[in-house]
């Protein structure tokens, strides 16, 4: 195994469980995340509001894609089947595209990519209109 698939299985083992922490210690401390729902946030303020508005997380992984520029990132495309604290079950894929520190150790960034449009109306129930 590499060290790059070990943090990626280490980052949707973490989401599944609900983990803040493990995911956390998967990021450089001072990571941004751009989310299409919550926009762009410090990476502990974006999981600590995915996680409030989540009941449940399930990835199934789908691909993992390297970059073949100078810049080291990793793609991770994954099938995220999210229930939100009301119980109502939201579907989708998604990618989910991390910048790497230098030594590809942790992620320096998350830029996520997916369709919001099926799920915007159940977001907004649970966590208000203001994204």
């Amino acid at each position: 195994m590499t060290q790059l698939k070990d943090l990626c299985d280490a980052y949707l083992a973490a989401m599944n469980a609900g983990d803040l922490q493990a995911v956390l210690a998967l990021f450089e401390p001072d990571a941004q995340v751009v989310s299409p729902l919550y926009g762009t946030m410090p990476v502990d303020r974006f999981y600590a509001d995915l996680f409030a508005d989540t009941g449940r997380s399930e990835t199934r992984f789908i691909n993992r894609f390297e970059s073949a520029s100078h810049a080291p990132a990793v793609a991770l495309q994954f099938h995220y089947r999210w229930t939100l604290k009301d119980g109502e079950i939201v579907e989708f894929d998604c990618v989910d595209v991390f910048a790497l520190n230098a030594d590809r150790s942790r992620f320096a960034g998350l830029t996520i990519v997916y369709d919001t449009a099926p799920l915007r109306k159940a977001f907004e129930a649970v966590h208000g209109s203001s994204h």
